[in-house]
């Protein structure tokens, strides 16, 4: 969610958006004043509410709980292997002459030396 700039703020958008310190008590099974208390004593939200939060709010998991549900926006790194190619598979390997042409250049001067 964009506009989301910490934990805390997180919290008081999800508590906006579910009507009250009190709905998100009953919410999460607590009293309004853990609720309270983790909105003003920037206390974060519980590891064991933060689904049903986000399920309840739509703010997410990555917004509420980043230490937890940190974000994975990295893109795959250069070191990120690629596809494997097995030396028997068939086929040719860029640079390289297909295996049928290098097979009949062999055969046809084998043949050439026969003749002799």
């Amino acid at each position: 969610m964009f506009g989301i700039d910490s934990p805390e703020s997180a919290l008081r958008d999800a508590v906006a958006r579910i009507g009250s310190q009190g709905a998100m008590a009953r919410l999460c099974g607590v009293r309004q004043p853990s609720v309270w208390k983790w909105i003003n004593r920037a206390k974060a939200l519980p590891a064991e509410h933060v689904l049903k939060v986000e399920q309840a709010t739509g703010v997410s998991r990555h917004d509420l709980r980043p230490d937890i549900y940190p974000r994975d926006d990295a893109a795959p790194s250069s070191s990120t292997p690629g596809p494997m190619h097995h030396p028997r598979s068939f086929g040719s390997y860029p640079g390289t002459a297909p295996a049928a042409e290098s097979s009949s250049a062999v055969g046809a001067t084998s043949a050439a030396g026969n003749r002799s």
